[in-house]
């Protein structure tokens, strides 16, 4: 077959038209993926960055929406970069290469290996170098930042030693109760009513007064209580409550602007229960307002943001010493209302029941542990660095936080 001079000039235009119109099309796919699909205050994250942090959580076998988990960790990211800006943090490329070669280590690879495998996954050596340097950087800036900050007492170690321990068998109490408020004006006519109450001994009368005039919220329900070790509470309790037959009800026992009254409902022995706590460890945030709606609403806040006790020395941060206040002690030495309260919480559980300086400050009280006897057999400085990190984590994530509060983050 032969071909024209002029068939040949219009074959090689067809060619050159459709190769530019290819490398225009690969052009402008390449420039889309490299475009902002979100601005935290300015700094942008690309498609590009997010397919590469989505692909590696992939190698690291990460749970989760991976899509969902790289955003949040890259705008993260775009937070702590500008914190460490301001602060003028950052690594030598000899620590970031170390560092990396650390984190390989992890997989008990080699550096070199380590970035095989995630080429092979589509992994640009550029996002493990950039998780890393933030990883690092952060870290570094939040020990300098907070570290001083930290005290790590001998009663510290032992009580995480301690806690560590559980086991026998125990009693444990099904109750119901109710606590009258009785400021100073009204503490008569409240002991007066808590009397008439405590001659009761039918159940559902017992809960309807509690729906009445109950001040906890626990009146909804009629004052229902969960099985809890008799351990959980007070020690000058316990005798009386394990006296009462199902149906009857305490004496008044009178707390700080109250009064209390507890029915029992039914007792049994379990196995596998904690002993009896020979320290109780909790924390005690001081809020204005009461029970009002703004102390409500800030006790509601503060819940919000805390998991742990250790989580609550970052929210506390900029504000004066005694609004927070973290004790532990002998169950004998804590105030009985307090003592009541902190019986039906378990670890990190917390309550907003209780009020201080006649009702003008609300206390948001949290359970973090109960201590018994001490385990054998291990390392206090191991618990003692544990406990650091806990208490730094806690100052890290309020920072972090903040840094989210105040930030105007963009989808596109």
């Amino acid at each position: 077959m032969t071909m024209t001079k002029k068939g040949i000039n219009m074959r090689v235009f067809v060619l050159l038209s459709a190769l530019i119109v290819a490398t225009f099309d690969n052009s402008a796919v390449a420039q889309g993926t490299f475009q902002p699909v979100i601005t935290v205050n300015d700094r942008a994250i690309t498609g590009f960055e997010l397919d590469q942090r989505k692909r590696m959580l992939e190698v690291f076998r990460t749970p989760g929406n991976l899509d969902e988990e790289a955003r949040k960790a890259l705008i993260e990211d775009r937070l702590k970069q500008e914190a460490l800006d301001r602060a003028g943090v950052s690594i030598t490329d000899e620590s970031l290469r170390a560092a990396m070669g650390d984190f390989a280590g992890r997989a008990n690879l080699e550096l070199d290996q380590f970035l095989q495998v995630l080429a092979a996954n589509g992994v640009a050596e550029e996002t493990l170098r950039d998780f890393v340097r933030m990883g690092v950087s952060w870290r570094d800036f939040i020990r300098s930042s907070f570290g001083n900050s930290i005290e790590i007492t001998d009663t510290d170690v032992n009580r995480a030693i301690a806690q560590s321990q559980s086991g026998g068998a125990g009693i444990e109490v099904l109750l119901s109760e109710i606590i009258i408020s009785a400021p100073p004006p009204r503490a008569a006519q409240a002991m007066a009513t808590a009397r008439r109450i405590s001659q009761l001994t039918s159940t559902s009368t017992f809960e309807a007064q509690a729906r009445r005039v109950s001040a906890l919220p626990s009146k909804r329900n009629g004052g229902r209580l969960n099985w809890l070790p008799i351990t959980n509470y007070p020690p000058q309790l316990r005798t009386l409550l394990l006296s009462l037959s199902p149906g009857e009800v305490t004496a008044p026992l009178p707390i700080t602007n109250g009064v209390a009254l507890f029915q029992m409902r039914g007792v049994r022995e379990m196995v596998g229960t904690a002993p009896a706590p020979t320290s109780i460890d909790y924390a005690t945030f001081y809020l204005p307002g009461g029970k009002s709606e703004v102390g409500v609403r800030a006790a509601q806040d503060l819940a919000d943001n805390v998991d742990t006790c250790d989580d609550l020395y970052g929210q506390a941060r900029g504000l004066p010493a005694e609004v927070l206040d973290r004790s532990d002690r002998v169950p004998a030495d804590i105030p009985q209302d307090v003592a009541i309260e902190l019986a039906k919480l378990d670890p990190n559980e917390f309550s907003y029941n209780l009020t201080s300086s006649d009702g003008q400050t609300l206390i948001f009280l949290m359970m973090c542990g109960r201590t018994s006897a001490a385990v054998e057999g291990v390392d206090p400085d191991a618990i003692r660095d544990q406990l650091r990190r806990q208490r730094l984590a806690g100052f890290a994530n309020a920072l972090l936080e903040d840094l989210r509060a105040s930030a105007t983050i963009i989808a596109r």
